[in-house]
């Protein structure tokens, strides 16, 4: 998490998670780079910022749009919806992996972002547009404890170090993304399964502003 103002991160700044989960995934790294250090095992680590593409759980925050939007059911929007996301295509942060996993250097932490800083709500609004379907589909929701504001990473030492960038403009990305979403309901529609909408229930529902507690919105 950083202020609005703050610089991206780069690889040497100290980790500070906020919340539970994201103190997992610093443990893991630091457990990495120890290992690494401890018995020379020959080891990278990538840092990235929000991936958005096919075949993304539809619990996320792109795919969860569009299939909403798709079947006009209302469209969960945490908080007041200026959380800052820095986006990256899939495909391009594959490739990135690939780069590190071929040239990078042993015990050292690449990060791989496409520097596409974006408020949530506004990404709302542009899949809305996308698809063509009215913002009143937008419900605000309560917001997720522990909540960071902004991610943002700066992936300079990618780029320097082994000529990696993204390949995919934003706008070119984010519309394939959505085409892809439209021509295979088939794939989302079963993927939302039973364990799929007791998340759903457990982290949107009962949060809708102005709605009955427990109703059901999906």
């Amino acid at each position: 998490s950083s202020d609005l103002t703050d610089p991206a991160f780069t690889e040497s700044n100290t980790l500070d998670p906020n919340s539970p989960y994201a103190a997992s995934k610093a443990a893991a790294d630091l457990l990495t780079l120890a290992a690494q250090r401890t018995f020379k095992l020959d080891i990278t680590i990538t840092r990235c910022s929000n991936n958005y593409g096919p075949f993304q759980f539809p619990e996320k925050l792109i795919p969860l749009v569009i299939a909403n939007a798709i079947e006009d059911k209302p469209v969960p929007v945490y908080g007041d919806g200026k959380q800052v996301r820095d986006w990256i295509y899939v495909l391009d942060h594959c490739m990135g992996i690939d780069l590190v996993l071929q040239n990078g250097r042993s015990g050292e932490v690449y990060n791989l972002s496409a520097h596409e800083e974006r408020y949530n709500i506004d990404m709302v609004h542009k899949l809305l547009g996308i698809l063509g379907k009215p913002t009143s589909l937008i419900q605000h929701v309560g917001d997720r404890p522990a909540h960071d504001r902004r991610y943002a990473v700066n992936s300079a030492k990618a780029r320097s170090e082994l000529g990696w960038s993204p390949k995919v403009t934003f706008e070119d990305a984010l519309t394939a993304t959505v085409q892809w979403y439209l021509k295979n309901e088939s794939w989302w529609k079963k993927v939302r399964d039973k364990k799929f909408f007791e998340f759903y229930q457990a982290n949107y529902t009962n949060k809708f502003e102005g709605e009955t507690k427990g109703a059901r919105v999906l």
